[in-house]
Formats: C-alpha cells, sequence, structure tokens
C-alpha cells in the first residue's frame, strides 16, 4: 500500500469519483440518499476538492493497492496549532487491512513535524464502526454538534481530538 499525493487534475476527479462511490455504500444506512447526494457535492466534488487544495492548503492522499486508488484523506492545518482531518474514506473491500491507522501514523508525524498540538476531526454520531477505530487510535470525544448543512440537512457529529 501507498501513500500518493493528490496534485493533478486526474487524481482530484478519481479522488471525487471515490468520494461519490464510498459515501453510497458506506452512509446509506446511516443518512438518507438525497443527503448523501447533497454532501457528496457540496463536500466532496472534484470542484471542490481542488478549490480546498489550491485555495485552503488542504492536503489529499490517495490509499494505493497494486497500482490503484482505494480510498483518500484529507487535511488540513489550522490555526491555534491543530490539524484537521476533514475527510479519510476506504472502499469497503479495503476496509480492515490497516490503512487508517497508516493514515492516522502519517498524520500524527505530520503533525510533530508542524509542531501542532492536537489532530481532530468529525464523524456521525451513527457512524458507530468509525467512532471505535478513532477511539482504538487513542482519540476521545471532546464535544457533540450538529451543524446545519444547508437543504434542510444537518450533520450530527462527535468531535474527537487526539493529543499529539
Amino acid at each position: 500500500m501507498e501513500l500518493r499525493k493528490v496534485r493533478t487534475k486526474k487524481q482530484i476527479e478519481e479522488t471525487a469519483r471515490l468520494a461519490s462511490e464510498i459515501w453510497n455504500e458506506h452512509y446509506i444506512s446511516i443518512i438518507s440518499e438525497e443527503q448523501i447526494e447533497y454532501m457528496v457535492q457540496k463536500f466532496q466534488s472534484a470542484e471542490v476538492i481542488a478549490e480546498q487544495i489550491k485555495k485552503q492548503n488542504y492536503e489529499y492522499y490517495n490509499f494505493v493497492e497494486n497500482g490503484k486508488s482505494v480510498g483518500y484523506f484529507g487535511f488540513v492545518e489550522q490555526e491555534g496549532g491543530v490539524l484537521f482531518l476533514s475527510k479519510i474514506y476506504l472502499l469497503k473491500s479495503e476496509r480492515g487491512k490497516g490503512f487508517s491507522r497508516q493514515a492516522f501514523e502519517f498524520l500524527k508525524e505530520e503533525a510533530k513535524k508542524r509542531g501542532l498540538s492536537k489532530i481532530w476531526l468529525t464523524v456521525n454520531r451513527g457512524n458507530k464502526h468509525s467512532i471505535e477505530i478513532y477511539k482504538k487510535f487513542g482519540m476521545y470525544i471532546e464535544r457533540t454538534q450538529i451543524a446545519d448543512i444547508g437543504e434542510d440537512f444537518v450533520m450530527d457529529d462527535f468531535v474527537f481530538v487526539y493529543d499529539v
């Protein structure tokens, strides 16, 4: 398995394609199909990813296995000395193979190199499998939050933190 930094238009488009596939296979038991489509377009489209990389200093990496992208993660350094893990998603067939652990170790090293004190993320409160994984990584729930994302949809999340 390799981590490949997303840089080109083709890689951005591949990441957006993965987002749609992964969200539709994973979140259908947690949120509605309408909310999935809305969130993929609003937060995971090729245009949004390109904007985040070019103008908001986000970094995206694809998980590559045998030459094929099987998932991705995206993060950004924020004010206050923290790293925000905005996205981490894997195809269903690739879960349980240690990809998330490898990404988290990579992020811990990045945070240390940059002198950051925390890594944080949000996770849907109904996403029990991911919640258990984050706890295994040593993260803890700092708080809950409900965010209005438009079109009568909300994100009902736990905010997880890891102290670097």
